[in-house]
């Protein structure tokens, strides 16, 4: 079935894009957390003439998109974000979100195709690529920040992210263990009863070889 996306979904599309999604996919994950909706006729026809009215506002010359390179060269984009205390946000900022941001504070709009990120989640400081016109290319300084924060120094940055590598390689290293444990354990009650399964399956055949339908020995 085909949906709308209300946000950005990793490895399926940006928040507009009209995406052609299993019905049980759509049901059970997309539509209950509002990422998406049902793409009618008149959902899809309002969305093209939006996705119409951007396009004209964006930069339309090399010499326009010149000029807006050199505006975005010299802005710092800011993202308050909810983090764990690795530095890792509970969510992440996407590009839909740069493009927002970029409209918001500068009131420039770019196609949010164009912002070339995954989506980030981490804090830190970033320089984002965005292709405003064909051949003009600019980074934009970004900030992402803890809510009600500020970034620690780079050394403590990458400190932070060693650590939580470490407690995954951890918790993996942990989990796959206790997953052998528990094989062996299963192994074990299998070999312990195995013998006596044996034998009565045996028996079983033996008495329906020697046993006639009404219970007498053929």
């Amino acid at each position: 079935m085909q949906v709308i996306l209300l946000q950005d979904v990793e490895k399926l599309g940006l928040r507009g894009d009209v995406v052609d999604v299993a019905r049980g996919y759509a049901r059970n994950f997309l539509l209950p957390r509002r990422l998406a909706e049902t793409a009618t006729p008149a959902r899809v026809a309002e969305l093209r003439r939006v996705e119409a009215q951007r396009v004209r506002q964006e930069a339309r010359s090399v010499e326009q998109a010149q000029e807006i390179a050199e505006l975005l060269g010299k802005t710092v984009l800011r993202f308050e974000v909810k983090a764990g205390p690795t530095g890792s946000l509970f969510g992440s900022v996407t590009p839909s979100d740069v493009a927002d941001e970029l409209w918001r504070t500068r009131k420039v709009r770019v196609d949010r195709r164009k912002v070339a990120i995954d989506p980030i989640k981490r804090i830190g400081r970033y320089a984002i690529p965005i292709e405003l016109f064909e051949d003009v290319r600019v980074e934009v300084k970004t900030l992402v920040v803890p809510e009600g924060g500020e970034l620690p120094p780079e050394e403590e940055l990458a400190l932070l992210e060693a650590e939580e590598v470490q407690a995954a390689v951890v918790a993996e290293a942990q989990a796959e263990a206790e997953h052998a444990e528990a094989e062996s354990a299963i192994a074990e009650v299998m070999a312990e009863e195995g013998p006596e399964a044996a034998s009565g399956d045996e028996t079983e055949a033996e008495s329906a070889v020697q046993t006639s339908p009404e219970g007498e020995s053929v």
